[in-house]
């Protein structure tokens, strides 16, 4: 009985100390387009923006500006404006998040494992500035069968008008 419990307390620690190098890398592979300092995010962002896309923070569910938003437009990223899902891909999920079957593009959001509160998750990011945006979840309705959970603090919503109008002509310089 004590042999076992010793094989296993060391297999378990041989275990943590493989995950070490990935700890103290940050657990990220991925490297931003768009980088700020802490201070410009924060300036930039509201407490609750930041606190959810920069610090990865999860929103209290049904309580984010868009989780139950049902018009027509695009979800962009609070942090760097990038588009990441179109509102034709929103669905309700019960969760109190908003919830997409896919992103805009199939390189609007990148992913990486999240093993925080010891388990294992797939956490979304935006492609560009590598804020934090939700998880992705195999759960999903068809076609993708996928669920991306995101946070509404780290989206802004811009409805199909002001999405389609086309930027205002700078005034002609005297």
């Amino acid at each position: 009985m004590r042999q076992a419990l010793w094989v296993s307390v060391c297999l378990t620690g041989a275990g943590l100390l493989l995950l070490v190098p990935w700890f103290t890398s940050g657990g990220s592979t991925l490297k931003a387009r768009i980088e700020k300092t802490d201070a410009e995010w924060q300036s930039q962002l509201t407490p609750e923006q930041y606190r959810v896309a920069r610090k990865k923070g999860t929103e209290r569910a049904f309580t984010g500006h868009c989780w139950n938003t049902k018009q027509p437009g695009e979800y962009r990223c609070v942090c760097c404006d990038h588009l990441l899902f179109l509102a034709d891909t929103k669905f309700d999920s019960g969760t109190g998040w908003p919830s997409f079957f896919q992103p805009a593009s199939a390189d609007a959001v990148a992913t990486e494992s999240d093993w925080s509160f010891f388990m294992s998750r797939t956490e979304a990011v935006c492609s560009q500035c590598l804020a934090h945006l939700g998880h992705v979840f195999e759960d999903g309705p068809a076609p993708t069968g996928m669920r991306y959970c995101m946070n509404g603090a780290a989206l802004r919503f811009v409805p199909a008008a002001a999405a389609e109008s086309p930027a205002p002509e700078a005034a002609p310089s005297p």
